[in-house]
């Protein structure tokens, strides 16, 4: 087997909706609703699916639950632009920025949390 890319992630929630008002007022991600009522935040070609802790799509993982995750988005936007965007809106940046190393090289990283608590990386490539 030879696997290509990652076609979407699923990020389970306690609140659908302050999860979409977030990710796309914040980070800027497009909401789109699809099947039979389901929610998805779209940002490049990548998209992360939505499933309410409470009542998680089928099939899922054997331990579902909100605030779990830990993600890294890359960027061109310069990180100091997010950060005073960030400020502006009143979101706390937890740590950054900092150097990290990414899946293709070096990466400067700033560190936030979504209304669950799951642990966000904004990232330039450092190449």
């Amino acid at each position: 087997m030879r696997l290509q890319r990652l076609d979407h992630l699923v990020l389970t929630v306690s609140d659908v909706t302050a999860t979409v008002d977030f990710y796309s007022r914040i980070l800027g991600m497009t909401h789109e609703v699809f099947g039979e009522g389901r929610h998805a935040l779209k940002f490049g070609n990548q998209k992360l699916n939505l499933h309410a802790a409470a009542a998680p799509i089928q099939p899922h993982a054997l331990n579902p639950q909100s605030g779990s995750a830990d993600l890294c988005f890359l960027t061109t936007t310069p990180l100091t632009e997010i950060m005073d965007d960030l400020a502006r809106l009143g979101v706390v940046v937890g740590m950054g920025p900092v150097d990290r190393t990414g899946t293709t090289g070096p990466i400067r990283s700033i560190y936030l949390r979504d209304p669950d608590g799951n642990l966000l990386e904004i990232a330039n490539s450092s190449d």
